[in-house]
């Protein structure tokens, strides 16, 4: 990742923070705010890749208590020690507000993430059906206090640069993570607050996309190994929306 620059933050100073589209003009097409006791599938696709250091599973992903759950576990499947979890929206979208709501798993070795990518249907990150990728979070939990945003160019998943934002406790508290997606510019949020962005002439050709909420165990973030005695932990998501404007 080539680093743009550092951004700091002040502290939440409310654990129940909503943030919501940069103007009036945009309004509510699609969301899942896990209300429910299952993940529903007519929405989401699972991911089931093996990747870095685990293989993710659709048992691990479960829906309760308002919250899309990724559980993060040390077991071995597909080839891999660990595994993790994501999904990956069945519907694409384009130009418009992205938002979600979520914490990280509080010990090291799990990159967790909010993203938008064309799905090739796989179940992987494949980018033969991408021409970008929106990356609103990269976490890293052996940096609890800070995330990466970044784009790439695909099919090649060509970096074009990345931010850091530094902030609270990252596992301690849910927090909002934003991405304006126009014609001319994304724009990254992160509590409400603007940290960065890019112009979409550096993308090149644009596609249409679909929003992925997944972590997985990796040694990216400098990470030497992942931390086993908290084992299993959670990613855990509040809500996800997507707005068009009127």
């Amino acid at each position: 990742m080539k680093l743009r620059h550092l951004l700091l933050l002040s502290p939440l100073s409310s654990l129940l923070l909503h943030a919501s589209p940069p103007d009036r003009t945009y309004v509510l097409r699609w969301a899942d705010e896990f209300n429910g006791t299952k993940l529903n599938t007519a929405a989401w696709d699972y991911r089931t890749d093996s990747k870095h250091w685990s293989t993710q599973l659709p048992a691990n992903v479960t829906v309760h208590d308002g919250c899309l759950w990724l559980a993060l576990k040390k077991e071995k499947a597909g080839g891999k020690s660990y595994t993790g979890g994501g999904v990956i929206s069945k519907s694409h979208f384009k130009f418009g507000y992205y938002e979600a709501r979520f914490k990280v798993p509080p010990t090291k070795g799990w990159h967790s993430s909010f993203w938008m990518m064309k799905h090739d249907g796989s179940g992987g990150t494949g980018g033969e059906a991408a021409t970008q990728e929106l990356d609103v979070c990269e976490n890293d939990s052996i940096n609890l206090d800070r995330y990466a945003a970044d784009e790439e160019i695909w099919p090649k998943g060509t970096d074009v640069g990345s931010i850091w934002v530094s902030t609270p406790d990252l596992s301690a508290d849910f927090h909002v993570w934003g991405c304006e997606f126009a014609p001319d510019k994304v724009t990254y949020y992160f509590d409400g607050k603007v940290v960065g962005g890019v112009e979409t002439a550096k993308l090149g050709k644009l596609s249409e996309q679909n929003i992925w909420l997944t972590a997985i165990a990796s040694s990216m973030g400098n990470t030497d190994a992942v931390d086993d005695s908290q084992l299993p932990v959670y990613a855990v998501y509040d809500y996800v929306r997507f707005y068009e404007r009127k």
